[in-house]
C-alpha cells in the first residue's frame, strides 16, 4: 500500500485558529490606549476608510485588525450594539 492511499490526521492547534471579531477589536482597543490615542475615533476612521494608518502597529494591531474584512468587524459591532439594547 502507497503512502497516497493511507488517511492524513491533521490536528489543529489553538494558536492557528482565527481570532474572533470581538477578540480583535477588543485587541486593538487595548493597543490604541497603550499608545493614548482615543480608540474610538481611530477604529472608526479605520473602518470608514479602509486605511490601515488609523491603527498603529504597536502590539501587532494594525496586522490584527487587517486579519477580517472591515465588514465582519462592522457586523460584529453592531450585533454587540444590538444585543445589548435588547437585555
Amino acid at each position: 500500500m502507497n503512502s497516497m492511499d493511507k488517511t492524513m490526521k491533521f490536528d489543529v492547534k489553538a494558536e492557528d485558529l482565527e481570532a474572533s471579531s470581538q477578540d480583535i477589536l477588543l485587541s486593538v482597543y487595548e493597543a490604541l490606549l497603550e499608545k493614548e490615542y482615543n480608540p474610538i475615533n481611530q477604529i472608526v476612521g479605520y473602518l470608514l476608510s479602509g486605511d490601515p494608518a488609523y491603527i498603529p502597529r504597536h502590539n501587532n494591531a494594525r496586522s490584527l485588525i487587517r486579519k477580517k474584512e472591515r465588514d465582519e468587524l462592522i457586523e460584529e459591532l453592531v450585533r454587540f450594539y444590538l444585543n445589548s439594547k435588547k437585555q
